[in-house]
């Protein structure tokens, strides 16, 4: 099996090799040795670097990707975590939907000024309310993965 160097898999993957030895440190990623100063990995990493990518595209941490990971060669993926970022997804999607409907719609109001318009009115309304949620409450966790 020919193993790569870092220089190697970062062009390959397009990552920095700083960022390939921050993953390697959170676990994300493993070398097998050393040439020389140089860590070398297997040409599976590439995979394992995909997946990441992908997980980071759909929202997961760098902690739930790596738990996703497991201590296994394969990744473990829990479907019902999946289908919870799905829904999460969906939610993101339909709120944006409505929030360009809603700016196409001010930008076009024949309304002398967006702040007599009525549905800029209701926008502003919307995120009026949303700052008082994330005032009032502490930080949101995502609470889909439970560490066992």
């Amino acid at each position: 099996m020919k193993l790569m160097d870092i220089a190697e898999v970062a062009k390959r993957s397009g990552l920095p090799a700083a960022t390939l030895r921050y993953y390697e440190e959170k676990g994300l990623i493993e070398s097998l040795g050393r040439r020389g100063l140089r860590r070398t990995f297997d040409h599976d990493v590439l995979e394992r670097l995909s997946l990441v990518a992908l997980g980071q595209m759909a929202g997961f941490s760098l902690s739930e990707i790596g738990m996703m990971f497991g201590s296994g060669q394969r990744p473990q993926v829990d479907k019902a975590l999946l289908a919870a970022k799905a829904e999460e997804l969906t939610r993101t999607i339909r709120q944006l939907g409505a929030l360009k409907n809603g700016l196409d719609h001010a930008a076009s109001c024949p309304a002398p000024n967006h702040m007599e318009c009525p549905s800029f009115q209701r926008l502003m309304k919307i995120a009026a309310t949303r700052i008082g949620r994330s005032r009032s409450r502490p930080a949101r966790t995502r609470g889909l993965i439970t560490s066992a």
